[in-house]
């Protein structure tokens, strides 16, 4: 954080100097902070500040710390390549990071402190729940928000123009979830559980529509917490009703553990997961339970992107971990910005919102362009199933 102060001490001499600077070139994160705030975007001496936002603490800081991740691997290209022009001056881009915590709360202080900080945009929120109430404080300081995971249709559907996501919804996600199950499961029962958070009960809200609408009866609707470790009441409740496919709205660090307790109670129904649940750490926290799971990704298989094995690589290098799930995605969103800020040649904020809006971007993860509400065009859905300890890819829809 001594950066932060740094910054934040620079800018509030030098920000009414820095007010309408004009940019063109590339740009990418690192970490840091600077000051001023309305509309004029500062930079700091020669830093752009990016903001990103995902809990790097609790049950979720592992997928927290991979966007993080992906958003600092685009910086740092960036910065390698020559930094970012601007009104004829070149600028470093740094990441600011902050740890919502999976927390609304925590999301809506996060981001005041961000805009106070005078990001010129914000990569992030990890979790739905989080972006959704912070998007608002985004939007009323006309700072740009790319999300690259969050899945909600509630996070757009809001009508704010600073909002946008790299990923596709949850309205495309569930009714893949859904004609999977019945399709590709041949399911013509299901129980459902969701976790009552703006994602999970949001995904499968979603997908029982879609199953109802195709004749597929829903035997049982549970719900438990984004905390919770221990599901044997709920699951015996569901053994009962002998579901064909046991559909969960929720992350890893609770899917995972019900996975195990499907197989401590000899539930032989397979699970289906939304994208939250997608990722290596669930394989580690259901054991014996794993490979029960299918799964979907708000995108398309990192392993199907042209450049996806060279990107698995160069993260592996540079931070001694696999990609969980969204690295790409945040690595992209920084791309996105910059490139708005080049096409804008400009550091306002509204300069930036506005370019953004007109992306037409080939990213790593494929063609970038926005909708008026700012959700992605033509996403993918990939689906997954954990076989032999390791999810391997099934499809992909659009």
């Amino acid at each position: 954080m001594n950066a932060w102060i740094r910054i934040a001490a620079a800018t509030a001499v030098a920000g009414a100097a820095l007010l309408g600077c004009g940019k063109k070139d590339e740009g990418a994160p690192a970490s840091g902070a600077s000051g001023p705030a309305a509309t004029a975007s500062p930079a700091s001496g020669d830093v752009i500040l990016i903001g990103h936002v995902a809990p790097l603490s609790g049950g979720d800081a592992h997928l927290g710390k991979d966007n993080e991740n992906g958003a600092r691997l685009a910086a740092d290209e960036i910065n390698a390549a020559g930094g970012v022009k601007v009104g004829g001056k070149v600028y470093r881009v740094e990441i600011l990071g902050e740890d919502d915590k999976s927390d609304p709360k925590e999301g809506t202080l996060a981001a005041q402190k961000l805009v106070d900080a005078g990001v010129v945009g914000v990569v992030g929120h990890l979790n739905s729940g989080s972006s959704i109430p912070a998007s608002k404080i985004y939007a009323d300081a006309d700072v740009v928000q790319i999300s690259p995971s969050s899945t909600a249709v509630k996070y757009t559907d809001q009508g704010f123009k600073t909002t946008f996501r790299v990923v596709a919804n949850d309205r495309q996600q569930g009714t893949a979830m859904a004609n999977y199950a019945i399709d590709g499961m041949k399911a013509k029962t299901v129980a459902i559980v969701d976790d009552r958070t703006a994602y999970g009960q949001g995904l499968v809200d979603v997908v029982q529509g879609v199953v109802k609408g195709r004749g597929v009866t829903v035997v049982a609707r549970e719900f438990t917490d984004d905390k919770a470790s221990d599901f044997s009441a709920i699951l015996t409740k569901i053994r009962a009703t002998k579901p064909d496919v046991i559909i969960y709205g929720g992350m890893d660090d609770t899917a995972g553990p019900m996975a195990k307790q499907l197989h401590q109670l000899g539930i032989k129904a397979p699970m289906m997961a939304g994208d939250g649940a997608c990722s290596p750490e669930f394989i580690k926290l259901a054991g014996d339970g794993a490979d029960m799971l299918t799964c979907s990704r708000a995108g398309e298989a990192v392993e199907h992107l042209p450049r996806g094995e060279q990107f698995v690589a160069k993260y592996k290098a540079k931070f001694g971990s696999d990609v969980q799930v969204y690295a790409p995605y945040a690595y992209d969103a920084v791309y996105v910005i910059v490139d708005a800020i080049r096409r804008a040649g400009s550091l306002d904020r509204k300069a930036i919102v506005a370019a953004v809006a007109a992306t037409d971007y080939d990213g790593l993860t494929g063609h970038i362009d926005f909708d008026p509400k700012g959700d992605l065009k033509n996403g993918a859905i990939s689906m997954y199933h954990v076989q032999d300890g390791k999810l391997n890819y099934l499809s992909t829809t659009r």
